[in-house]
């Protein structure tokens, strides 16, 4: 399935960049009986709206249609949407935005007792992130090792 969200992945890169928009992430899965590709788009700064959605989800569609051979071994639902305020970060450009912002980190194991923190971004490089996080009233600074990260995204802070 890697190669299937590979294919799409090259495919649709350009055909967003095209428009403005980003790719941010492709996903091919089956749930229950049907399988879905899942295509997540943005626009930076502002990001997207459903007009441009459906605009480039017509695009895509037709271009999907004339992949020869066919990659998909059976038939699937095709959604195109945003990722949302609370995306993902995965891309390079990704962790530039998200210093200083507010982020959710979950680990594949505890950390000073902690599976998941939430805090500010305050620097990253390959092997460490560096994280604001409050505890109660007072603010701290820990590092976490980037190859205990499970997921990482933006998150909204309350």
């Amino acid at each position: 399935m890697a190669k299937i969200t590979e294919i799409v992945s090259n495919m649709v890169t350009p055909l967003a960049e095209a428009r403005g928009d980003e790719l941010v992430d492709v996903e091919y899965v089956k749930e229950k009986s049907q399988y879905y590709l899942r295509i997540y788009v943005d626009k930076v700064p502002g990001g997207i709206d459903i007009e441009e959605i459906a605009n480039l989800s017509d695009i895509v569609s037709e271009k999907l249609d004339e992949l020869n051979p066919d990659p998909f071994p059976v038939p699937y639902i095709l959604e195109i949407s945003s990722p949302g305020l609370e995306r993902p970060i995965k891309t390079e450009a990704d962790w530039q935005r998200a210093r200083g912002s507010y982020i959710h980190v979950g680990l594949y194991k505890k950390i000073d007792g902690n599976k998941v923190y939430e805090g500010t971004l305050k620097d990253f490089d390959h092997n460490t992130v560096n994280l604001e996080i409050k505890i109660k009233t007072r603010k701290k600074e820990i590092e976490i090792p980037r190859s205990a990260i499970a997921n990482i995204r933006f998150a909204i802070e309350f």
